[in-house]
This record gives structure tokens, sequence and C-alpha cells, in this order.
């Protein structure tokens, strides 16, 4: 039996697809997801798995000036062929639509949507259910970062973090602006969301720590229910206090000197930043590590 095939008469009145796959294993439906500045994510269906898929697709003729933002989406999808982990979005098919001129590729759809709307829409969730979610996205940055090679984020923050709410399971996404280092563990390019960058970003010379930094700035987002640096009205007051070393106002919002200091560790200058290994072995994660 084909996967396009229809079995039951009464499913020809059912949802439409509005594009099938090449293969006729994946179909689009209409219902937009998410959408970003390259591309849209879509609502789709794996007929052979019978499970729900996210159709991420570009048109490829609005970037047809801009090689450098295809030569990164290229590079992101062929990254994530290369890489496996329970909390990483998983890639399962990737084609080009000369017809259509797009660029397609599917990937695993997590049912909660990204961590910010889900964080915003669920005001009461307890420190130790952020732990948790805080550990996985750990677990995954551990795993980028001790990959061969090397592999930096850059451009993390909690809209690019997805949940399964039903399960408390969270995974890291959009590696579209994440750099391949090799033994040097440097790169050297200016990227990212501004409130969740590294000071040594702006430099143009860092490591993996940067993440960190970065993961820093979404704990203290789960935890205050704000956005760093949400008192700076442009993107250059942000820069100003960021490379002068200003926290966000937000963290004087917490009064847990354990949440505040965790936060301050992943904050640090680069030489004394820790590691996600590291960080893994923290105190902070006590409560749920015993468990």
């Amino acid at each position: 039996m084909s996967s396009g095939m229809t079995i039951l008469e009464g499913e020809k009145n059912s949802e439409s697809f509005i594009e099938v796959d090449p293969t006729g294993r994946y179909g689009r439906y209409d219902e937009l997801l998410g959408s970003g500045a390259v591309k849209k994510v879509y609502r789709a269906f794996d007929q052979e798995e019978g499970i729900e898929v996210a159709w991420n697709q570009v048109k490829l003729r609005n970037f047809s000036q801009d090689k450098s933002t295809i030569d990164r989406l290229y590079s992101e999808v062929n990254l994530l062929r290369t890489l496996n982990h329970k909390n990483l979005i998983t890639l399962y098919n990737v084609w080009t639509d000369l017809d259509n001129n797009t660029f397609n590729f599917i990937t695993e759809v997590c049912i909660s949507g990204n961590l910010r709307e889900y964080r915003n829409k669920h005001k009461h969730v307890s420190l130790k259910a952020l732990k948790k979610w805080s550990k996985q996205i750990l677990e995954c940055l551990n795993y980028l970062h001790t990959h061969e090679p090397c592999i930096i984020h850059r451009d993390l923050n909690c809209s690019n973090v997805f949940i399964n709410g039903n399960i408390g399971q969270v995974k890291i996404g959009d590696l579209g602006l994440a750099a391949i280092v090799g033994k040097s563990h440097s790169a050297h390019s200016v990227l990212g969301t501004p409130e969740f960058m590294a000071p040594e970003l702006y430099n143009e010379d860092y490591t993996e720590s940067v993440d960190i930094y970065s993961f820093g700035m979404c704990v203290l987002e789960l935890v205050t229910l704000e956005l760093p640096y949400m008192e700076c009205d442009n993107v250059v007051k942000i820069y100003k206090k960021v490379t002068s070393g200003i926290m966000p106002q937000a963290m004087n919002k917490i009064l847990d000197p354990h949440v505040k200091g965790f936060i301050q560790r992943c904050l640090a200058k680069p030489g004394t930043r820790p590691s996600a290994a590291r960080l893994l072995q923290d105190p902070f994660f006590d409560e749920i590590s015993k468990q």
C-alpha cells in the first residue's frame, strides 16, 4: 500500500494537503506554525509513521541576491543531518523544488511551540520544573560543544528552544547561525540576538562559552518572565550595557540567592564561565539529580 493511498471513502472529505514532497510521504497543510526572516514553518503530516511534523519552506527567489543567507540555510540542514540528540530537533528529509523555486526540509514538531510562548502561557511553574527544562538545554549544549568538530549555536534564546508540554521535554532548534569550529574552538563573526549575546561576541573572537552566556539569559527569562534588558528601547543601549558588564534589571527581581548565583556563574567573564559539562554538576541541579 502506497503511503499516499486513501484507505477509507470518508477520507476524501478530510483536510487536504496543499503540497506533497517528492516521495509522497509528507503532506503540507495550509496552517502556519511560525514565520521568520528566512523561512516559513507549516504543519505537515508523515503518512508513513502517522505523526505530525514541521514543513520548513524557503522561497529561494526572495534571496536571489543574498547568497550568504542561502549558504547559511544549507549549512543548517547539512549540520542537522549529522547530529543526533534527544534534546535537539530531528531532521527527516530535505529537497529543493525547482518548479516552485523553494527549498524545503521536514523536521520533527514540538506540540507546545517554543519555550517563550509556553512559559508566558503558563505563569505558575515551579522552580523544579524550570530546572528540568534548563538541564535538558544544557545537556544538548554539552553534546554540541563536545562534538567533533565543536558546534557553537550562537543564537540560543527561548524562542529557539521548543517543548513537548505533555512530557516536559525541551529541544534546541534553529541552527541557522551555528558555527562549526576546529580545534581552536574560536569563531569570528558577530551574529545572534542582542539581548542574549555575550560581550565577547561583539569583539568577534569567542568560543562555545558564548552559548553558556545565552543559556544564563534564557534561565533569567524563564524565572522572571521578562526579556533581558527590557529596560532598553534600542539595540545600541543593549550593546552598551552588555559590553560594560551591566546586568539586566530583571536580575533584581530574583530573590533566591541560589538561582541568582547560578545565573551569575553563566554570565561570568569568558575565562571564568563554566562549561556545559561543569554546569550539569552544579548544586543548582541537586534537587532533580537525586530523583
